[in-house]
């Protein structure tokens, strides 16, 4: 079990990363960032309401990074929580006509899973 730690931990490394760039993306170029995952160019308020999204994704890598660093299982049990209010999120995104790249809306899917499987796992760090 001592493996399955460690890898978690290694997530949880990468995903400060993949927050981090998501979470400026949204805010410094939300038009590039929505084409990586699939999405048409935005209309205006698409955009912003993307951009309104970066706080929330620095927020993650914030968490990330306070669980790296300080590693008390009350970080590990927030970051468990965080993961856990993502879980449908994107699933509910994914029904956007504007996702139009194939495999789009089933890494929109993906992501809900993973984020399933961050939260369990995390928790099971914050035990």
């Amino acid at each position: 079990m001592a493996d399955l730690d460690a890898r978690l931990r290694d997530l949880n490394r990468a995903m400060i990363g993949f927050d981090l760039a998501l979470g400026s993306g949204a805010l410094l170029a939300p038009d590039a960032t929505l084409a990586l995952l699939g999405h048409e160019r935005p209309s205006d308020d698409a955009r912003e309401l993307f951009r309104r999204c970066a706080p929330i994704w620095l927020t993650f890598a914030a968490a990330h990074t306070m669980a790296a660093t300080r590693g008390d299982r009350r970080d590990w049990w927030a970051l468990a929580w965080l993961r856990g209010t993502e879980i449908a999120t994107d699933a509910l995104w994914s029904r956007s006509r504007a996702f139009t790249r194939p495999g789009a809306r089933a890494g929109l899917w993906l992501a809900g899973a993973a984020n399933l499987a961050m939260a369990l796992g995390f928790g099971r760090l914050g035990r």
